[in-house]
């Protein structure tokens, strides 16, 4: 089993995005179900149907079993969204990122999380470029990835990342990433997690 990591920012407010244990997820599943069936996040991720807290679960557990690095998102302790790295292969990987409490949206928190998790994309897993795919109405998600130093790209490796035809197809390179965000990524800890016992 790969390691698990925990990234820190403390920039005021303290963040903190952690790879989960199944029993953590499992605890957390009917929280994080709450954020995906809000009608306006829902709108925004274009999910059709309600997903249950075993959904979550199974959701998670392929996202592991595949190889991903899937984080819980954390201000001050309170799960408020999640974010993972996936289709990591040659380098590359795609990212999906949701603050989805929406009594703290519109407050930068995207940026930040996304810069903590490129931080570790770039940094610990050594990735040269990631991916994201966002459908054209979700504004607020295609802001988040130009603020993070995102820019169009509709190669056939950026196209391989879409659900629907008219999906935005967009990449960010490490060095661009790093030109961008020197300062706070300098102030993004990245550790493994203690190894307890195995999960159940």
């Amino acid at each position: 089993m790969q390691p698990r990591f925990a990234l820190e920012l403390d920039d005021g407010d303290r963040l903190r995005a952690v790879e989960p244990t199944r029993p953590e997820i499992a605890k957390a599943a009917p929280r994080l179900a709450s954020f995906y069936n809000d009608p306006h996040n829902r709108q925004m991720l274009a999910h059709e149907e309600d997903l249950s807290a075993p959904d979550v679960v199974a959701h998670y557990g392929a996202l592991q079993d595949e190889g991903a690095h899937a984080f819980f998102l954390e201000l001050d302790g309170r799960l408020v969204g999640d974010a993972d790295l996936r289709h990591i292969d040659r380098g590359r990987a795609e990212l999906a990122i949701l603050v989805g409490d929406r009594a703290v949206q519109g407050r930068g928190l995207g940026t930040r999380f996304g810069v903590m998790v490129h931080a570790f994309a770039f940094r610990a897993l050594g990735l040269r470029r990631v991916y994201a795919s966002i459908i054209p109405a979700n504004a607020p998600s295609l802001r988040l990835f130009e603020k993070l130093g995102y820019e169009r790209d509709d190669s056939p490796e950026a196209r391989r990342t879409i659900d629907a035809p008219d999906d935005v197809t967009l990449s960010l390179a490490a060095e661009r990433f790093h030109a961008l965000h020197t300062a706070l990524v300098a102030a993004v800890t990245i550790a493994p997690r203690p190894r307890h016992k195995p999960d159940r």
